[in-house]
Order: C-alpha cells, then structure tokens, then sequence
C-alpha cells in the first residue's frame, strides 16, 4: 500500500494555522474595555490605533505591536501581562483578566480575524437600502456582457490585469459541479471538445441547468445550511423542530422565484415550510438569546438580508448599528405572547414591539395576529424597493461561482462591497429577471469572468482585488458524489427522511395498438409499428420518456434506434436522443410475446425541455398511426408516416393498471439517477469534509481543512471502504493488456483530461499487465488526494 503520509502532506500543506476566535463577541470587547481611553475612536496614544485591523498591524511609533499567528512574541500580551508597571497595560485600573488574556491569545494564533468592515472608530459607509441600477460602461476589451464591461472598468481603475480565459475542459468541470455538483460524463466532454459552435457554451449552460432533477439535488445542501434544514438531529426526535425537505425539494425542482420562495418560508401558507421560521425549539433552559423568537430575528436577517443579529440579540452590537430593540421588534413579529427585552440574559422589565428593521420601507401592524404580521414582513422582505434583498441573494450567488463575495463575508452585507455597481447591477437584472435564480446563474456563468482561470493564491494584504474566480475545495457532497460515482459504490436508497421525488405529472396518453380489441387478445409475435410525427421550435435540451409494452420494444426517433425494453413490467425515465428543429419521428416497432393468443398494447410519453420554448408533452394515442411494415433500426433513414393508419386506443385500458403507478413515478425531467450525498444523513467522512450539523446557519462552510479533518480523509475507514469496494469492481472488470485504458478512464472521469504521456507510462508500469484490487485502491487514493480533483479551478 501507498505511504498516505504523503498523501496527507498534500492536504495539510496550506493548512490555517488556527480557528478564528469570535471577534464579534469575545474579542471586540475585551478591546473596547481595556484599551478604548488611549487607542480606540480618536485616541492614539503613543501613535498606535486599534480602530481597524491595519492600524492594529501598523504597530506603534516603537514598532510592530502584535503578529498575526505569533501570539508567544505579542508584544500586545506581553504589557497585557507583565508586572512591570513602567510599561503594563492598560497603565491603570484592573488588569485584563486571565481568561480573557486566553481569547486573546487564541484570537492573534489564529491569524486575528477580524469583522470586515468594523471599525472602533467611526464608520461612514451604510449600504443603500433601494435597488441602484448603474449606468453600464462602454464595451471594453473582454466584449459586451454587462458583468464583463463592469469588471473592465474595474480592472482599469485599479490597473489589474483581466484573467485568461479557461479551455473547454475545464469550463465544463466547473460548470457542471457548480450546476449539478456532479463530475462531466467523459463522453459528453468529447462530444464538447469536438462542437465547433461558436455558441456552445451558452448552449451547454442551458442545457445542464435543464438538469431539474441533479440541480435539486445540489442546491439543496446549499439550502439546507442556510435555512438549518436536515433529516435528523436536535430537535426532530422530541417534536421540537420540523423539516422543511418536501417543500424545499419541491421549490427547487420547479424553480419558484425567490420572492415567493422567500414568502413561503416567512409567511408558511401550510405546516410545509413553517419549520425554517420555528426554528429548534431547545431542551431544558436556554439564554434569551437562543429562544424561538429570538431565533427568528437572528435567522430571518441572517438568511435573507446578510445580517448578524446575535450580537444586538443580547446587546447593542458592537461591530455594527443594529440595536438590541431591533432585534427583539423583529422577534416579536414572531412571538405569539408579550416578549420582555432581555440585555445579556437579563430581564430588564421593557416590552418588545413588533417592528420592521427598515422602516422606510414600512412597517408592521404590532397589534395584529401573529399570520398578518407574518405575512407583513414577507411583503417588506420582498417590496420592490428592499435592495438589500435582492444584493444578499446575488452577492451570495456569485460567491459560490466565483468563490468570494462581492460583498465579503456573505452574511456581512452593512460591509463596503469592492465593486457596488456590480453588485447593484446584478440585483436590479435579478428582480427585473422575475426573481429567477437560474436566470441568475446562468447569466453569471456566461460572463467571461466566470469563463476565466482561476486564482488559487490567497489575499494579499490590503484592500481585496478581483483577478478572477477563487479556485474552490469541492464540498463534501461533491467529493462523496464524485467517489460514488467513480467507484460505483453509491446507496440504493436516500435517507426514509429525504425528499427526492420528480415533478407532478399525469399520464395523458392511451395504451394504444393497431386495433381496439388487441387488449382482448392479440397473436403471439405480433409485431407493428406505432409513431407519431411532432414539430418541434428547436432542438431540445433534453428529452426524457417512459414507456412500456406488453411484450416488446424498440424506439426510433428520426430512424435511429434510441432506446428498448424487453419488459413491459420494468419501467424507468429513459433519455432519448436524435431530435432537432423542426419536423420529427417517433416510431416504436411494438411486439407481442407469449406462446399463444394475450393481450398486446403500448403506452409512451416523452418530455421535452427547451432552451426557450415552453416544454412539451408526446402521449400515445389515436393520433398516432401504425404499419405492418416495420422499418429497420439499422437503417437510420427517416421514416415516413404518410401512408400509415390510424392506430386505435386499446378497449380495456384497465389491464394494464398496475404498470400505471410506475410509469407516472417516471415521468420527470431527467433519467432515474443514482442517489446523491445531500440525500444521505452525514456521515464522518462528509463531516470530515465540512458538513454542518445544521444547528445554527452556516451560509460559507471552511475554505481549508482542518489538520484532523485531513488525518481522517487520509485514514477514515469510510473512505477507505468505498476505494476498496470500487478498486475490487474494477479489477474484475478489467482484462489483459487494459491497463492503460483503465488509468485513462479513472484521469478522464475524475480530473475531466486523459493523463500525459509520463502519468501513464509510470502509472501502467506500476500497475502491470493485470492489476490488482490493491494496486487500483491505490491509483484511486492517489487520483483523489490531488489538489486538482479536490478543487473547483
């Protein structure tokens, strides 16, 4: 077996050196009361300021104060500490206690994380509440699309280069994660390579957006940390949470705008999603700050306007203006008795009213039932004029494509942004867009910007600079995904919880035959064929059927073989190819089986999607037609239907009843697809990864991996498992002499290129003629452990 030490190497290279102490909390106000006299707001004693992060690092006129990650040489705890009282400090009064001296310490170790945008001092910025949409620039050198004239402008006002922009491969690696979160098929990534349209990668964003199905499956992990959403866990055994996963599912499947999303979550019109706003209903006694109503104003601002509200839930904040009384009018538009402000756990014997935090935009009727006032803060969240709705949204958005905010934290939003026509822009198209998160995505991803090479350097010092997309470390759903789907080991099932189900559709076809009376006897090998032609406004995206026929099939469109069933009891969503603009033919070539006289019918119904036109619905019926000369699968020619009959619906469409239930289970957007990570109760591998517990809301899950998370990546029995399993099914699948091609397969699948020349010749020599299941675990861990699988470029 492989060294995993090396391996390990690679992981932990750029690990942080520590957590992030909450500054918020713990840090700014040890600060605020130990050093405010002489080195915060307009003191600066001894010419050192610790109003912003840079001041603090500029030091003093004696020199460096204090280092990020050198907390042993802080020259800060060592006057916080000594007992010399020529220099200790602060130089009178009560020294810093010994625990919070501890903060402080874990705080500079850690690398002195600092709010974005908080300053002791005074802070003018205050982000606009109404959309601005910005006048857009002329079209400069990286062309016309609106984010690409800002950017350039951007880039000439800060003397930046533009970045490159990226190959094929690599667009569609980033494309289909980000969309999907699933790795390109090889064979589709040929097929791109080879299209010499100049179009086609816009044509390639609709069509994996079209995806219904592996977007959902996607998004909701996204969705399901920032709203606190899971399957089991704290709460969901006593009662005292809910699960929003049918509704949430369903939301994404069908695309709801985001305003009525938004609307849906805030104002519940059914028990459906009413559990985002409940929030966890806690065991035994808790802090004012961690009751149910107070979860609401904390989830609410967070979720949907980028705020953080903890702070002023207990006090008035100390990182921004938001005010202890804004919180608490916020959580008793939630609560269903009299609320008492608490100020740090303490009762302070004043009543909370129900009040929207923006009252320019109006505000909420405090003596009116618990539902209007529910339903007024839905409509406030979501007025027309509330912009920093709609930037939170987008400015979370562009954070997981480009892998930073425009805004950033994401849940910093009071903070400057470093481009704010982009962001105002973007969320004036997204409101105008009808509120159309795919829209959104797709219009981002088919800016040069999104087009571009990455940058995989960290932030300089100082204020940040665009130079193109952050190279983002896959999630762990993506990397289970991606494990699954290279060592075919994924469940059979989703979690008894979990919420994977196709869009709502009916059959709208008949079983259909030559003749009426074929449901009550047909001869044994009877064979016909049935078609239709359709006209069709472009060639579709994507086109999906289901269909089953007692005893036989195979189906041709356009004359080409596309699909078969030689069971008509087994019935799964089928992908259908070969069909283009304008008239089309579906023909199946139907056979009765049996050894006598039974009964004999088909039913088929397809879906097809569009980029643009509305999808349409292809159902067996009278309008169909049939022939007794059958075409020939091999032929591909074109089949004409002129001189046809008209095909007959079947006289008891009852026979055939118990295949019904399958076949409208099958009728979705997409093919039966394997069951995905988001799908699945986290396991310590996906923990391992960053998977939260989903107890508090995380809207950015870490950049890095712990140096014990990547122990156990490198060494967890999970992982372990699955490599073993795949390596031993793709030993059995592998023959003489198919060495190379199994190194190619592994490359193409898991890294979307073939390896170089050197990578396989190394590789196929070490391998041998035959590998072994030991030796294929090892291709797997060393093709899994690469920065370039495990990243996002």
């Amino acid at each position: 077996m492989m060294k995993r030490t090396v391996l390990l190497s690679l992981l932990t290279a750029a690990l942080p050196a520590g957590a992030e102490a909450d500054f918020a909390h713990k840090v700014a106000p040890i600060l605020k009361a130990h050093c405010a006299k002489c080195h915060l707001g307009e003191s600066k004693k001894g010419g050192f300021s610790m109003n912003t992060r840079e001041l603090l690092l500029e030091g003093s006129e004696n020199g460096a104060v204090v280092e990020p990650g050198k907390a042993d040489a802080s020259r800060l705890l060592e006057v916080m500490t000594t007992h010399d009282t020529d220099i200790q400090m602060p130089p009178k009064g009560d020294r810093v206690p010994p625990e919070q001296i501890a903060v402080l310490r874990e705080w500079i170790a850690g690398g002195l994380y600092w709010e974005p945008g908080f300053t002791f001092g005074k802070n003018s910025y205050e982000p606009p509440l109404k959309p601005r949409k910005p006048e857009l620039p002329p079209v400069g050198p990286n062309g016309d699309h609106p984010v690409d004239r800002l950017l350039d402008a951007y880039f000439a006002k800060t003397g930046t280069a533009a970045p490159e922009p990226v190959e094929d491969a690599v667009f569609l690696r980033r494309l289909t994660l980000d969309f999907t979160g699933l790795l390109p098929d090889p064979a589709e990534a040929d097929a791109f390579a080879k299209d010499a349209s100049p179009d086609k990668r816009s044509k390639k964003i609709t069509e994996i957006l079209a995806r219904d199905t592996a977007y959902a499956d996607h998004w909701l992990s996204f969705w399901n940390d920032l709203l606190r959403n899971d399957y089991q866990g704290t709460g969901y055994i006593d009662g005292g949470r809910k699960p929003i996963s049918g509704w949430l599912y369903q939301a994404l499947l069908t695309n709801e705008p985001y305003n009525q999303f938004a609307t849906d979550l805030l104002a519940p019109p059914t028990d459906d999603s009413a559990g985002f706003i409940n929030g966890i209903q806690w065991r035994g006694s808790v802090n004012a700050s961690q009751t149910r109503e107070v979860q609401f104003a904390q989830s609410v601002s967070q979720t949907f306007l980028g705020l953080n509200m903890k702070c002023a839930s207990c006090h008035d904040s100390f990182v921004d203006r938001w005010k202890l009384d804004e919180a608490y009018g916020l959580a008793a538009i939630f609560a269903e008795a009299p609320l008492e402000i608490a100020r740090c756990d303490k009762p302070t014997g004043r009543m909370a009213k129900a009040g929207w935090i923006f009252p320019e935009l109006g505000t909420v009727d405090a003596a009116a039932p618990r539902p209007e006032r529910l339903k007024q803060m839905a409509a406030l969240m979501t007025h027309p004029d509330n912009g920093r709705f709609t930037r939170t949204i987008v400015n979370r958005l562009w954070h997981r494509l480009m892998g930073r905010g425009i805004t950033h934290p994401v849940d910093a939003m009071d903070t400057e942004p470093w481009n704010a026509d982009l962001l105002d822009f973007l969320a004036v198209r997204f409101a105008e867009d009808g509120y159309d998160v795919k829209k959104a995505l797709a219009f981002l991803a088919s800016s040069r910007a999104y087009q571009s090479k990455s940058v995989v350097t960290k932030d300089a010092p100082g204020p940040y600079v665009f130079r193109g997309p952050v190279a983002k470390r896959m999630t762990a759903e993506q990397f289970v995904d991606a494990v699954w789907t290279l060592t075919g080991t994924a469940p059979t099932t989703p979690h008894k919880n979990a919420p994977r189900s196709g869009k709502p559709e009916k059959l709208t076809g008949k079983w259909i035959w030559s003749y009426a009376e074929a449901s009550a006897s047909s001869p044994a090998g009877e064979t016909v064929a049935l078609g239709t032609e359709i006209d069709l406004p472009e060639a579709p995206v994507s086109a999906v059927a289901v269909f089953s026929c007692d005893n036989s099939c195979e189906i041709l469109v356009n004359g080409k073989k596309t699909a078969a069933s030689d069971n008509w009891q087994t019935v799964t969503g089928t992908p259908l190819e070969g069909f283009r603009a304008g008239k089309n033919t579906i023909v199946v070539i139907a056979k009765n089986g049996g050894s006598g006289p039974n009964p004999a019918a088909l039913y088929f119904q397809a879906r097809l999607r569009f980029a643009k036109a509305e999808p349409l619905t292809v159902a067996s019926g009278p309008d169909w037609k049939w022939s007794a000369t059958l075409p020939d699968p091999a032929s591909s020619l074109p089949v004409s239907l002129t001189n046809w009959q008209p095909a007959a619906a079947v006289a008891n469409q009852k026979i055939w009843a118990g295949v019904n239930g399958a076949l409208a289970a099958g009728i979705t957007d997409t093919p039966k697809e394997m069951v995905r990570a988001s799908l699945v109760q986290a396991d310590m591998l996906m923990r391992a990864l960053g998977r939260p517990n989903r107890e508090q809301i995380v809207s950015m899950r870490p950049d890095n991996l712990t140096t014990l998370e990547a122990i156990d990546l490198a060494n967890g029995e999970i992982l372990s498992g699955l490599l073993r399993g795949g390596a031993k099914h793709l030993a059995a699948g592998a023959g003489a002499d198919s060495t190379s091609s199994l190194v190619d397969a592994i490359f193409r699948r898991a890294l979307s290129r073939p390896p170089t020349d050197g990578e396989r010749s190394e590789l196929t020599a070490a391998l041998g003629a035959r590998p072994t299941a030991e030796s294929i675990e090892d291709l797997l861990w060393l093709v899994l452990l690469l920065p370039e699988f495990q990243f996002v470029r």
